[in-house]
């Protein structure tokens, strides 16, 4: 639960649009700046206070013993300016103090750390300062161009009495200058040096932190930029990926890649159904064991240095079932010339041949149909006239058997020929259906009924296996019944020595109604399978050739379709295949 969080956590920070990461940078460089500015300035500030608080401290030190040597020349030695110069002298011996001095009103140096300026004059003058005895300061540059932090104030220690030098010692226990005391200001230089050092060193520190942040915050900002570019290329390559996974798959054309050994390494979704095995029992074997021959020859080709093969064959599927197959096949190769994988399209032919096949019968027999049709209506008229000469001579001589007997022989052979050229006319003219709710099982069972004695004659058993059906199918009982009986009769006449005739019926759906007869007789030979609907075609000594034509014109008619399946020497199975267009209801 807390990864799955933290997952969608990371996803909603890697999701920040790029102008607000822009925008945060900005921000961040903003108060880094004045963080850093802000310190500077708090440290120069301390800085400052820092000197301050430690001159005040000297100049505080220095009244305090100045009032105790004040308060001590009532008792023993006399107190004068010698005694303030070395008070002022040892005091200036403190750390970091440059120098300390006393001036009057005037600016003229009365006491100094360093006595051979006694006397000269401190610039600039102490009329400068502010008002009243909080010490002020400020910087100064000496000869040698040290910078010294000069702090300065009111020195009122002094007491009335006290004399300047060179205007006299003091005398009994008061100064003995009767004129007004004059106003005194103390001068505390300190040493900017350390302190300085140590204020550059916090602002390097301070200037250096920054930029480790700064660095910091911009790695943090790159690292998102990136992850976000990482997300977004990882995001399109999903996408892709995705795409072309789904493209592969569902593409109607079968796919087999091939690694470099020459086992399949891929095999798509069309590729299972063509070949009618499954991807897992695909994978890893090579061409000779998942193609069927002569597909595998296609490398061959590849291999004396052919950039695409491109070739339709025959061959036989799963169940030796007769397929036409196109195969694609290429190679795939990296720079330097070596073969990565090869790639083959299968493409099942089969429906696209059979329907050039369809189409091209077609145009041929409309071609047999017209010129038929006209043969017949020519042959038709004096055969009438033969045959009421024959009917003439036989009725004439009918007491002369020889005579009479050869035209009995005519009439025969004209009604022969004239039933012939009735089945041409049939198959010739478009024909008609008169559709109407039909019972299947009722129709199945009364047609083998009327083919049952004929059965019996050649030795031929018939069994029945009815499936479930549903409703009456819509359909033209006597055709449908002119079909079952033809078919019957060429199944019977194909099992010469008796055998087994089983017809099956049941409904596919709710669409379609499938009616199977199928024999145990001769078989049809592979190679006239694909003739036994045309017309004049047949393998009997006495056939028209036409049953099987009418056979498939009234199945399409109906608008269904005929499937034929048969091995020689083991019998043929015919399977009807009709749209049931039926009325609800149950049925036999």
């Amino acid at each position: 639960m807390f990864s799955m969080a933290l997952k969608k956590e990371k996803q909603t920070w890697l999701t920040v649009p790029p102008w607000i990461i822009l925008g945060a940078v900005g921000v961040m460089a903003v108060l880094f700046t004045f963080m850093t500015l802000d310190n500077i300035h708090r440290e120069k500030e301390n800085t400052t206070q820092l000197l301050l608080e430690k001159a005040a401290a000297l100049i505080r030190a220095f009244e305090a013993g100045t009032r105790t040597g004040m308060m001590g020349m009532m008792m023993g030695p006399r107190w004068g300016t010698r005694q303030l110069q070395r008070l002022l002298t040892e005091t200036a011996k403190q750390p970091d103090v440059v120098y300390l001095a006393v001036t009057d009103d005037r600016g003229r140096i009365v006491a100094h750390s360093d006595d051979s300026l006694v006397g000269g004059r401190h610039a600039p003058g102490p009329g400068e300062p502010g008002p009243g005895s909080a010490p002020a300061w400020r910087r100064v540059t000496l000869q040698n161009g040290a910078q010294v932090f000069e702090v300065y104030r009111t020195f009122t220690p002094l007491a009335p009495g006290f004399h300047d030098r060179g205007h006299g010692m003091m005398r009994g226990r008061g100064w003995c200058e009767d004129r007004p005391q004059q106003k005194r200001w103390i001068f505390v230089g300190l040493d900017m040096e350390t302190v300085e050092k140590a204020r550059l060193e916090d602002l390097r520190h301070t200037v250096v932190m920054a930029l480790i942040l700064l660095l910091i915050g911009f790695a943090g900002i790159f690292s998102l930029f990136v992850a976000h570019a990482y997300r977004s290329a990882r995001s399109s390559l999903s996408r892709a990926r995705a795409f072309s996974d789904k493209l592969v798959e569902h593409m109607p054309v079968g796919l087999l890649a091939l690694d470099p050994e020459g086992r399949v390494s891929l095999a798509n979704r069309a590729a299972e159904q063509i070949l009618g095995r499954n991807a897992t029992d695909l994978m890893g074997k090579g061409l000779h064991e998942t193609l069927p021959q002569p597909c595998p020859g296609v490398l061959d080709r590849l291999d004396r240095g052919e950039a695409v093969v491109e070739e339709e064959m025959d061959c036989s599927l799963g169940g030796d079932r007769p397929a036409r197959l196109e195969v694609v096949a290429t190679r795939l190769r990296d720079e330097d010339g070596r073969a990565l994988a090869t790639l083959l399209m299968v493409r099942d032919l089969t429906q696209i041949q059979r329907l050039k096949e369809e189409v091209a019968r077609s145009q041929r027999l409309a071609a047999i149909g017209s010129l038929a049709a006209g043969v017949a209506h020519e042959i038709r008229n004096p055969l009438s006239s033969i045959k009421g000469f024959a009917t003439y001579f036989r009725d004439r001589h009918h007491d002369v058997p020889e005579e009479r007997n050869m035209a009995e022989i005519m009439i025969q052979e004209v009604e022969r020929l004239n039933r012939v050229i009735g089945q041409l006319l049939e198959f010739a003219r478009p024909i008609r259906l008169e559709r109407r709710p039909t019972d299947i099982t009722a129709l199945v069972r009364h047609t083998l009924k009327l083919m049952a004695p004929d059965a019996r004659k050649k030795g031929v058993r018939i069994v029945e296996d009815p499936g479930p059906t549903s409703g009456r199918v819509a359909v033209d009982p006597d055709r449908l019944q002119q079909v079952l009986l033809n078919l019957y009769l060429n199944a019977i006449e194909a099992m010469e020595k008796g055998g087994v005739l089983t017809v099956s019926w049941t409904t596919r759906g709710e669409d379609e109604v499938e009616i199977v007869v199928s024999d145990t007789g001769s078989g049809i030979p592979r190679e006239n399978l694909s003739r036994i609907f045309d017309p004049y075609f047949t393998s009997k000594a006495a056939g028209t050739g036409l049953g099987l034509a009418i056979v498939q014109k009234v199945v399409e008619s109906h608008g269904g379709r005929i499937e034929v399946q048969s091995r020689p020497g083991e019998g043929t199975r015919i399977t009807l295949l009709l749209p049931s267009g039926h009325e609800r209801g149950k049925d036999g």
